[in-house]
Parts: C-alpha cells; sequence; structure tokens
C-alpha cells in the first residue's frame, strides 16, 4: 500500500489529518459515535445503561450558549437522556467553574430529559479522576470515563460492526491509540538512572530493595526531565557503574503508592508510572558511568551499554546514531 506522509510521520488514519488537539480529538470521537450504531450503543450501555435503540440519538460538537461558553460533546435523546461530555487531552481535568458553566446552561436546565450528566473524558484513571471532581455539580451527577474505555468500546463493537463501520474504528483505535501514554514496545532505547542510597522518606523499603526485591520501580508522569511514556527498557546505575538492565515487562499509572507497597506512606502524589521489571540483565564487563552528573539521566540504545566501557560513552554514541 502506498505510504501517505505528513512532514516526516507517516498518515495510517484519516483522523490524524485532523490534529491532535482536544478539539481534534472530541470531533474525532464523535464522527466515530455517529457513524457507527454499534459504538454508540455500546458507549451509551456503559456510561448509561441504555438498552434502547439510537436511531434517534442526537450528537452535537461546539454548541455555544451566552456566557456559558462550548461544550464539547452533547448527545441527547429527548426524553431519555442528555449529556455534556468534556475532553481533556492527558491527565488534565476541568475545574468546577467549567463544569458549574455547563450544569447552568439554558438548553440543559430546560431539557426535558429524564436523565442529565456531565461527562468528563481524560487519560486519567477513574480513581484519580473521581478523587478530584466533585460528585454533582448544581444537582447533576458528574461521571468520568477515560480514553482507553473508549478505546476499548470501539474494540467491542468492531464485531457487531459492518465493512465501512469496522474500518472507521480501526481507524479512529489507531488514532486515539497514538495519543494515549502507551509502551514502545519495538524500542531498544534504555533509559538510564541513577538509584539513590536509602529510603522515600517515610518508607520501611529502600530504592535498591523497590528494584532488587520487588522488581518494580516509579517515577512521575513526564515533568522535571522525566519521561511522559513508558521506556521499553529502564537501567540502574549506583556505586560509581552500570548495575543492571531490565525490560519492563508492564506499567500502571498510580497517586498512592501505599496501594502497590505496603511498606509506603498512605498519601496521594501526582501521576506516577510503576514499572513491572523484568529479570536483570548486564554486560560481561564492568560500564563505569563515566562523566554523567550523579543524579543524571540518560538514554542509552541497548547494544551500546554493551561495547561500551562508560554509559557516558554509551549515551554519546547513541546520540550520534540518532543524530541527535
Amino acid at each position: 500500500m502506498t505510504k501517505l506522509m505528513l512532514r516526516s510521520k507517516e498518515v495510517r488514519s484519516v483522523f490524524q489529518l485532523l490534529g491532535d488537539h482536544e478539539n481534534d480529538i472530541s470531533y474525532s470521537v464523535a464522527w466515530g459515535l455517529s457513524q457507527c450504531s454499534s459504538f454508540l450503543k455500546v458507549f451509551l450501555e456503559e456510561v448509561l445503561n441504555w438498552q434502547g435503540e439510537v436511531a434517534d440519538v442526537e450528537i452535537r460538537m461546539q454548541q455555544y450558549d451566552q456566557g456559558k461558553g462550548y461544550t464539547d460533546i452533547e448527545i441527547e435523546m429527548a426524553p431519555h437522556f442528555h449529556l455534556i461530555i468534556e475532553a481533556k487531552r492527558g491527565w488534565n481535568l476541568p475545574d468546577y467553574t467549567q463544569l458549574y458553566k455547563y450544569a447552568t446552561r439554558a438548553s440543559f436546565l430546560q431539557s426535558a430529559c429524564q436523565t442529565k450528566r456531565l461527562l468528563v473524558l481524560s487519560e486519567c484513571s477513574k480513581e484519580y479522576a473521581v478523587s478530584r471532581l466533585p460528585d454533582d455539580v448544581n444537582g447533576f451527577p458528574v461521571e468520568v470515563i477515560s480514553w482507553r474505555d473508549v478505546y476499548q468500546y470501539a474494540t467491542e463493537s468492531h464485531n457487531h460492526s459492518n465493512h465501512a463501520e469496522k474500518r472507521l474504528l480501526q481507524e479512529l483505535n489507531y488514532y486515539l491509540g497514538s495519543l494515549m501514554t502507551m509502551q514502545k514496545q519495538d524500542s531498544n532505547l534504555v533509559y538510564v538512572v541513577s538509584l539513590a542510597n536509602g529510603s522515600p522518606l517515610g518508607w520501611d523499603l529502600s530504592w535498591k530493595e523497590i528494584v532488587n526485591t520487588k522488581l518494580r520501580y516509579f517515577h512521575p508522569v513526564g515533568g522535571n526531565g522525566w519521561p511522559k511514556e513508558p521506556p521499553n527498557y529502564i537501567a540502574f546505575r549506583y556505586e560509581g557503574k552500570l548495575q543492571s538492565i531490565h525490560h519492563i515487562d508492564n506499567y500502571e499509572i498510580v497517586t498512592n503508592m501505599s496501594k502497590i507497597f505496603p511498606e509506603a506512606k498512605d498519601e496521594e502524589w501526582g501521576p506516577s508510572f510503576v514499572y513491572h521489571l523484568g529479570p536483570a540483565f548486564s554486560p560481561t564487563k564492568e560500564v563505569k558511568t563515566g562523566s554523567i552528573y550523579p543524579s543524571g539521566r540518560v538514554w542509552c540504545i541497548l547494544d551500546t551499554l554493551f561495547t561500551s566501557d562508560t554509559i557516558s560513552e554509551a549515551r554519546d554514541l547513541t546520540k550520534a546514531r540518532l543524530n541527535i
């Protein structure tokens, strides 16, 4: 099949041509819901436990109300239900003021629908979002779903769709998948981090025990130089040399480490990746740290760690290969 390139990136879904901003994503989902009845049925069944037909459902985008702004998506079927959906990219959530504007829109208040809800769509886990959003605004329930949920709804509806709808759902899921936080399974880049002595503050577990005994590691999701997407491999250095390399077999995003580590304090953090590490492996020779700041974190192509005498040499070889 002929490749289509947009700048240096291959276009494999028509939705990629829209872009990757919040409005672009909500337009894509709204189009998918409007064009694939099985997708809409699964969506409404999961969100509302709606078991009825969907032929009379109306989906609206960017509806304006004086002083109340624009809504991302509204889904209504009178006199049954009226949903206002606020879509966010990443781990962002709307504030109370924004939800209150939606909950006091004249069209929403005057709607004769029996069920009226505000729906927040983001990448956040439900647990994280629920803890930061009100249960209701102006008497209307606030529900949360994730982009992963939408991805799953599209997957579930695939077998109940016709050929054209299946193609649309495949393209939509490719598009959503490229925007969500996902591990790059085909990458041979290793994220090399410095493992500190001691323990996280208030923990009855050391950093080295977290890695070597628990086969876990965690860090913030993005910010301060940390990755926004989980790597495929991670390596640890301490005592002046490379100690181990691990494949990241799985990961989760959490905000309370005590739910993963019984030794941790029961407290809320910002969103953090928790990696489930595969067995340790390493070069047969000693690979010293080299010229890297004590707490510095670097990227190395996997094989460079086996052919270099220092991690800094592997880092430099990696930069040369990748032209960065």
